[in-house]
């Protein structure tokens, strides 16, 4: 890196710094820790909640996608309207009805203790794995562009974002995020500029080119239930954006921060719809690599991969300036992701553990209890990063069993909501069966002979196993109904 590139980065990272030290000196007590002083300006949430939905991972694997193959992948973003929509309907009200900071206090309310422990259980978990694939994800990146260890990378982004997310609290994530949010769009926007203005005719060469290889293409509309065809992408996308805006604590935890529904709506609203635009930004500058490197003047290394392929464009062909600020993007995609699991995480331990079964209650006490927790949460999302480094295939194998790690927990709200019928045992038998089928959809591939034949995407597995246990949980209800 140049030293106006250089700059950049540190003026960027200084400010976030900042931004923690500023928040520090006014969190007095658990709740401003976690739920903010109640004064956040609503943009601030939208963004917070945009920059939440995006990660490195999509700065990087969408143009890589859209330069491979073709624009199938912006199918899920078009999903995002029909999760959002649902989300402000049914999941916004209530939550502030409940007026908790956990997502996961509704789900004792409605099937005793262990749903609440479950579903807690489960997202932390997940999070927790999801910050060490980031972090790696992220430290990759940088390798590729700049030759900057994984190691080094790894651990000083893991202490960074810990840092200003532990001693700030929510409303220093949120101000974070708005800052990484418009960071990383100024970023796109910027690459896609350069690229038009290095090509000859410009945008309007790129689009009749790229249409020209059918590099627009949504996918097959086939019925093959096998394939990411539009169809599969799309219900799928639903789901995981259901999952996303309706249970996640890192964005129902943005719902409770404002002041009342009204604007909690609206943030969650324009907070996910302004994803999409900003990825077909992404998926654009895939295509517009592409075309760029059919030129002769351009060349690549042949055996570089899709994802490679804008790291390589960042370090190899962008201008001083240019660089440093897409390297800044590519902190703040994976930044603002992390430091909201950091949040949220040490969250849900105070609120459904901690707060639950501790007897001391002494705010000074507590407050120490969630800079203690989130220090641990850093301290194992750095390892499980560091861990990746050497063990090879743990990256594909969590990609690929993700899923299970979110165990229901989206069918089992679903089912709350559907029906205002109490019982503690038939949900954990709906969640049982889901999870089965969870299983079983996933591993089919491992074990053909007992898939019976039925050729699914992996995709699939979150929407049949959640439909499922939503079915079972009605039936078992309705039965019940019946007999009493």
């Amino acid at each position: 890196m140049k030293s106006i590139d250089t700059a950049i980065l540190i003026l960027y990272l200084v400010s976030l710094l900042f931004l923690g030290g500023v928040f520090f000196k006014k969190n007095k007590s658990p709740n401003r820790f976690t739920l903010g002083s109640g004064k956040t300006p609503p943009w601030v949430v939208t963004f917070s909640i945009f920059s939440t939905f995006v990660s490195s991972i999509s700065y990087l694997a969408l143009p890589g996608s859209a330069f491979s193959g073709n624009w199938n992948p912006f199918v899920f973003s078009l999903s995002l309207p029909i999760a959002a929509v649902i989300a402000v309907k049914y999941f916004i009200p209530l939550y502030r009805k409940i007026n908790s900071p956990s997502a996961y206090t509704y789900m004792e309310q409605r099937f005793g203790p262990w749903a609440r422990t479950y579903t807690a259980s489960c997202y932390l978990l997940t999070q927790l794995m999801r910050i060490g694939t980031i972090l790696f994800l992220l430290a990759l990146a940088l390798n590729a562009i700049l030759g900057w260890d994984l190691f080094w990378v790894i651990l000083f982004t893991g202490i960074f974002v810990a840092l200003y997310a532990v001693l700030g609290g929510i409303e220093a994530v949120m101000w974070a995020d708005a800052i990484q949010g418009i960071i990383l769009i100024i970023g796109a926007l910027a690459c896609v500029f350069f690229i038009s203005s290095s090509t000859s005719g410009g945008l309007s060469t790129l689009v009749s080119l790229g249409m020209a290889e059918d590099k627009f293409s949504l996918g097959s509309y086939s019925a093959d239930l096998s394939l990411p065809t539009f169809w599969v992408v799309l219900i799928y996308g639903v789901f995981i954006n259901l999952q996303n805006f309706g249970i996640d604590q890192n964005y129902i935890q943005r719902y409770m921060v404002l002041p009342d529904e009204k604007k909690a709506k609206k943030a969650a609203f324009w907070g996910g719809m302004l994803y999409l635009p900003v990825s077909a930004v992404f998926l654009f500058i895939g295509t517009a690599l592409y075309v760029y490197y059919q030129n002769p003047l351009h060349s690549i290394p042949a055996d570089l991969k899709g994802d490679q392929i804008f790291p390589y464009f960042i370090a190899n062909a962008l201008p001083v300036g240019l660089s440093g600020l897409l390297v800044a993007a590519i902190f703040a995609a994976g930044m603002s992701t992390i430091s909201t699991s950091f949040n949220s995480m040490a969250t849900v331990f105070y609120i459904d553990f901690y707060k639950k079964f501790s007897k001391t209650q002494n705010e000074a006490q507590t407050l120490t209890v969630l800079y203690a927790v989130s220090f641990c949460i850093g301290v194992l999302g750095i390892s499980i990063a560091l861990a990746m480094i050497n063990v090879k295939g743990v990256l594909d194998t969590w990609w690929k069993f993700a899923s299970i790690f979110s165990g229901g927990m989206l069918g089992l709200f679903i089912l709350g909501i559907a029906t205002s019928k109490r019982s503690n045992t038939l949900p954990i038998i709906a969640t049982g069966v889901g999870v089965i089928s969870l299983l079983w959809i996933t591993l089919s591939e491992y074990f053909p002979r007992y898939s019976f034949g039925v050729p699914l995407h992996a995709y699939l597995a979150i929407v049949f196993s959640t439909s499922l246990l939503i079915l079972v949980g009605l039936i078992l209800f309705q039965f019940k109904t019946k007999n009493d």
